[in-house]
């Protein structure tokens, strides 16, 4: 089968690999679309990493993938469903046109629509699990720091739970663009804005209720800590660039907030969550769909440029999905 590897600092290769064979317990997935995370940005292909870490392992960095079961070997999945699944890391990522899978980390499809679009639910079902954290939300106001994906992930989210005002935070403007169409109910750009002055006319200088952050940088991290009302609630998302941040200690001896660091990755809780999801777009009470900004295929030119112009922040870029088969 065909394969896409990391071999270089930002420099994938295709390769062609043996096909994995479904064990006890497993299905064998035909991959027909795969998306890319921030995750696999930040951790990956991102940084210059010493000489001996290339290659990354096949089909990494990427775990966003839906496709197609042409095998089943066990009870809960039938051949010719379809499947979001969760690669597993120590046996193969998601740049490849077949995985294998246990079946807790496959979550069912529905036989309609485009899988472009269902794979959507992949990112989402991940923030679904963080909203959880927050308890009611009904006429509170939250503050997402971070508009891209994930950010807008919970900007959904939170406004169909009942938030009075949902303040979306980014310095791009054309995701500020989105976060209005995902329901923040208001935008600010921090580098054309005074974000305190904002934020204080916002919340008659209360300062936010719930503030997320879904970014993974020290600034937004900081933002978070600092604009949350006292005894609120900070939800910490994103993956932070540094693996220590200074934090204004006075400030949080001063507000006192709950922080919750949230991540649905550990302890097999993103496919219940993910499941969620699926269902929810499903009633048509949501649509991470309209996070699409780019389709392109499964080729050496379009992989490379694709996780190029996620890093850069290129051609307005928020999702792109890539075809790997029909």
């Amino acid at each position: 089968m065909k394969a896409a590897q990391l071999v270089g600092p930002k420099r994938f290769e295709f390769k062609d690999v043996e096909t994995p064979s479904a064990q006890d317990g497993e299905c064998l997935i035909k991959v027909q679309r795969v998306s890319i995370c921030g995750s696999d940005i930040r951790r990956a292909y991102g940084p210059i990493h010493p000489e001996e870490r290339y290659p990354f392992g096949i089909g990494e960095p990427c775990h966003e993938v839906a496709g197609v079961v042409v095998e089943s070997r066990n009870d809960q999945f039938r051949e010719g469903q379809r499947v979001i699944v969760l690669p597993e890391r120590e046996v193969s990522g998601g740049l490849v046109e077949y995985l294998t899978s246990q079946a807790s980390e496959m979550v069912a499809l529905p036989d309609y629509g485009d899988l472009s679009e269902w794979v959507m639910c992949q990112p989402s079902g991940t923030v679904l699990y963080a909203c959880k954290q927050m308890g009611s939300i009904m006429g509170k106001t939250v503050a997402i720091f971070g508009q891209g994906a994930i950010g807008l992930s919970f900007t959904m989210l939170t406004s169909k739970l009942g938030a009075h005002k949902v303040i979306g935070v980014d310095p791009l403007d054309y995701r500020l663009e989105y976060s209005s169409r995902f329901g923040a109910t208001h935008t600010v750009n921090p580098d054309r804005e005074d974000l305190s002055a904002a934020i204080d006319e916002l919340t008659d200088g209360n300062g936010v209720d719930i503030t997320v952050e879904a970014a993974g940088f020290a600034d937004t991290l900081d933002s978070s800590l600092r604009y949350v009302t006292q005894y609120g609630l900070v939800i910490m998302f994103g993956i932070q660039s540094e693996p220590i941040v200074p934090v204004d200690t006075a400030l949080l001896t001063q507000n006192q907030p709950t922080l919750v660091p949230t991540t649905a990755a550990r302890g097999g809780k993103s496919p219940p969550n993910i499941a969620d999801i699926v269902a929810l777009r499903d009633q048509g009470w949501i649509d991470p769909a309209q996070m699409i900004t780019h389709r392109m295929e499964f080729t050496p030119e379009d992989v490379n440029r694709a996780y190029k112009m996620y890093e850069d922040y290129e051609d307005g870029v928020i999702k792109a999905v890539m075809q790997v088969a029909d």
